[in-house]
C-alpha cells in the first residue's frame, strides 16, 4: 500500500470503530481511533501472519495491551477478511466472541486476554523470550500499549526484562494519546518523557508522530532492524483522531460518539478497504519431546525427613528430563524454592525473572501461549503480588503451574512477611483452578508430574521444613482424590488437614486413641477440587468434622471442606483450627502451638468437640 492507500486503511478502521461501537451502544471508540494509523501501518507493511492459520510457527505474535481498544482490533479482523461486517457488529454482544476486551478463548488470532492494564507487554516479553531462547523461528512481537498503563509498575518490570534479555524480536508501540479515562496522563504529550524511561532500562527509542504513516512506517522499519534490544514506538496521537467534537477532548472515554452518523460522515463515510498481510516465511519449529522416559525421585516410606519444597525441585528436574516441553521459572529464590535444580539439569529451560513476581507469571503465561508448560515458584507469600496476572490467566484460559514454597507458620523464625497465610483462598477463587497441598516427598513428586497434564491454573503448595515420609513410592494420588489415613469402625471424630498439619493430626490421633477415642484422619492433599464423597462419608460415620490447616480460616482447608455439604443435606457438627492470630518470630514447633494447629492443640479441640456430641 502507498500512502494514500495507508491513509484510507487508518480511516477505515476509525470508521469501523465507531460503527461497532455505536451498535453496540458503549465501547471506546476514541481510544481506537487514535491508534489507527498506527495499526493500518503494522497491518499492510511489516506483520507477517497467516490468518487461516493462527498456530503457525512464522507467524509474529500481536498484543493488543490497551485492550478497551477492541474496537480498532476487531476492524482490522474486518479488513483483513478475518470476519465479515455483520460479526463486526455484534461487538458487545451477547452470544458474540467479539468481547468488549478479547479473550484468546473465543477469538483464535488474540495471543492473550487484556483489559487489565500493564499486562500486555509483561506477557509480550514472555512470548519474545519463548521466540528468542527455545523456538527460533525469527518471529517478531508487536505489543500496542496505551499511554496510560505505563503507570502500571508491572510494565518497568517487564521493560528491564526485556532489555536484560536482549529482545530484539520485541516492539511494543505507545499510543501517546494524553488522555486517561478521567483526563490527562500524568506525562501527556512529552514523547521525551517516555523516552528516558526506556532508555535508561535499556531499549531503543524512536519518537514519532502517530498520524505520520509514512513516518510510522519507517519507525517499525527501524525497530526490526535494530539488535540486541528491545524497540518503543513511542507515537504522538490524538485521541478521538479525525472527529472534530471528539478529537482531544476530555470526557468522553469508554463512550460511543454522540452522533455516530455525523462522525462517519466527517471521517469520509464507510469503505471496504482489503488489506493482504505479509505471509509468515516459512519456517519449521523443533517440537519439544511432550512424553519421554523419566523416573520420579523415590523416598523409602519411614526413611528420613524430606521437605516437600526438596521434592518439588527434584521431581520437577525428572520432569523435565522426559518432557521437553516443561520449562521453569523462579522469582531469585531458587535456593529456597529449590527450582535450581531444575535449572542445574536444564538450563536453556530455566528462566531467572528476579524478584519481580509479576514479571514472572507474565512471562509463564507468554511461555504457555506458545505451548510450553511453565512452572513458575516462589515464596507462598510474594505471589499476592501477582495475583491480577493469575487471575487474567484465567480468563485467557492460559495453563500455569504455580508453586509457593515456605508456606504458613511452620517456616518459623522468619516472622509473618514471609509467611503465605492468604494463597490457598487467593487460588481456590481462580476461576477453573487446581490446588494442591502435598505432605511428604514421594506425594509431592507424583503431584509435580500430574499437574504438568492438567488444564488451567495450577497451584502447589510446599513446606520449608522436613518432615516424615508417610507414603510409597508407588502410591498413587489422583487430583480430586484424599487419602484415608486411619479410619475404624468406631471413629468418634474425623481430623481433616494437609501438609503440614497432616503430621500434627497423626501425632494427636495417637494421643486421643490412648484415651479410648479413636479418630480418623484425613489427608486433603487436593484441596481443590476436594473429594466430596469421602468427606461426606466421614461425616455420616463419625458425625463430627475437625480441620486444621496452617493458613489464615478465611478461604482455606475449612472452607473447602464445608463446600462439600452445600447441596442441601445436613451438614456435620464441624470446628476449624486455623491461624487466628498475627504471627511473630519463634521456632516453627512454637508457631504451630501458638497458632492453635499442633498435636497438643488439635487432640485438644479433638476432646472437646466428642464431649460435646456425646452430652447432646
Amino acid at each position: 500500500m502507498n500512502t494514500a492507500e495507508l491513509t484510507e486503511l487508518a480511516q477505515q478502521l476509525r470508521v469501523d470503530s465507531v460503527r461497532a461501537s455505536a451498535a453496540a451502544g458503549s465501547g471506546h471508540p476514541t481510544s481506537s481511533m487514535s491508534a489507527a494509523d498506527l495499526m493500518a501501518v503494522l497491518l499492510a507493511r511489516h506483520l507477517r501472519y497467516d490468518f487461516e492459520r493462527p498456530a503457525h510457527p512464522g507467524n509474529d505474535r500481536f498484543v493488543l495491551s490497551k485492550g478497551h481498544a477492541t474496537p480498532l482490533l476487531y476492524s482490522a479482523y474486518k479488513a483483513v477478511g478475518a470476519i465479515d461486517d455483520g460479526e463486526l457488529l455484534t461487538f458487545r454482544k451477547v452470544g458474540s466472541r467479539l468481547e468488549g476486551h478479547p479473550t484468546p478463548r473465543r477469538v483464535p488470532w488474540v495471543e492473550t486476554a487484556s483489559g487489565s492494564l500493564g499486562q500486555g507487554l509483561p506477557i509480550g516479553v514472555g512470548i519474545a523470550l519463548a521466540g528468542k531462547r527455545l523456538e527460533r523461528t525469527g518471529y517478531r512481537v508487536w505489543v500496542l500499549c496505551g499511554d496510560s498503563e505505563l503507570a502500571e509498575g508491572s510494565v518497568w518490570e517487564a521493560a528491564e526484562h526485556a532489555a536484560y534479555e536482549h529482545l530484539d524480536n520485541l516492539t511494543a508501540i505507545v499510543d501517546v494519546n494524553r488522555l486517561g479515562q478521567r483526563g490527562p496522563t500524568r506525562h501527556g504529550h512529552d514523547l521525551d518523557a517516555y523516552a528516558r524511561r526506556f532508555q535508561a532500562f535499556g531499549w531503543h527509542t524512536v519518537e514519532v508522530d502517530g498520524h505520520d504513516v509514512d513516518a510510522v512506517d519507517r519507525a517499525y522499519g527501524e525497530a526490526e532492524s535494530t539488535t540486541g534490544q528491545p524497540t518503543v514506538v513511542l507515537a504522538r496521537t490524538l485521541k478521538g483522531k479525525g472527529v472534530e467534537s471528539v478529537q482531544d477532548r476530555e470526557g468522553l472515554h469508554g463512550k460511543p460518539l454522540p452522533d455516530a452518523d455525523e462522525a462517519i460522515a466527517e471521517l469520509g463515510g464507510p469503505r471496504d478497504v482489503r488489506v493482504r498481510v505479509h505471509e509468515p516465511p516459512a519456517t519449521r519449529m523443533l517440537h519439544a519431546v511432550r512424553a519421554g522416559q523419566f523416573e520420579l525421585p523415590r523416598w523409602e516410606k519411614g526413611g528420613d525427613d524430606v521437605a516437600t519444597r526438596d521434592a518439588y525441585g527434584k521431581a520437577l528436574a525428572a520432569l523435565g528430563t522426559g518432557r521437553g516441553d516443561v520449562v521453569a521459572l523462579d522469582g531469585e529464590v531458587s535456593d529456597s524454592t529449590r527450582a535450581e535444580f531444575f535449572a542445574k539439569e536444564h538450563p536453556e529451560r530455566f528462566f531467572e525473572c528476579y524478584i519481580a513476581e509479576q514479571q514472572m507469571v507474565a512471562a509463564a503465561v507468554g511461555l504457555a501461549t506458545r505451548g510450553w508448560v511453565p512452572y513458575a515458584s516462589t515464596f507462598a507469600a510474594f505471589l499476592t503480588r501477582a495475583h491480577d496476572f493469575v487471575r487474567m490467566a484465567s480468563v485467557s484460559g492460559v495453563g500455569v503451574n504455580l508453586v509457593g514454597s515456605h508456606a504458613g507458620v511452620a517456616i518459623g523464625q522468619d516472622g509473618p512477611s514471609q509467611m503465605g497465610l492468604e494463597d490457598l483462598a487467593m487460588m481456590r477463587a481462580v476461576h477453573g483452578s487446581t490446588v494442591l497441598y502435598p505432605c511428604d516427598a514421594n506425594q509431592t513428586a507424583r503431584l509435580v508430574a500430574a499437574m504438568a497434564g492438567l488444564d488451567g491454573i495450577r497451584y502447589l503448595r510446599t513446606s520449608r521444613g522436613a518432615g516424615p515420609v508417610i507414603y510409597g513410592p508407588d502410591e498413587e494420588f489422583p487430583v480430586g482424590g484424599c487419602k484415608v489415613l486411619r479410619a475404624g469402625d468406631r471413629d468418634r471424630l474425623t481430623v481433616v488437614a494437609a501438609g503440614v498439619t497432616v503430621h500434627e493430626a497423626l501425632a494427636a490421633a495417637d494421643a486421643l486413641d490412648r484415651e479410648g477415642i479413636q479418630v480418623r484422619v484425613i489427608d486433603l492433599y487436593s484441596v481443590k477440587p476436594v473429594d466430596r464423597e469421602t468427606l461426606r462419608r466421614a461425616a455420616e460415620d463419625t458425625g463430627c468434622l475437625l480441620t486444621v490447616e496452617d493458613h489464615h480460616e478465611e478461604g482455606g482447608i475449612g472452607d473447602a471442606v464445608i463446600d462439600a455439604f452445600l447441596d442441601g443435606r445436613p451438614t456435620p457438627r464441624l470446628v476449624r483450627l486455623a491461624v487466628r492470630m498475627m504471627p511473630g518470630s519463634a521456632s516453627p514447633d512454637e508457631q504451630l502451638h501458638a497458632a492453635g494447629i499442633d498435636a497438643m492443640s488439635i487432640a485438644a479441640a479433638g476432646r472437646l468437640l466428642v464431649e460435646e456430641a456425646v452430652v447432646r
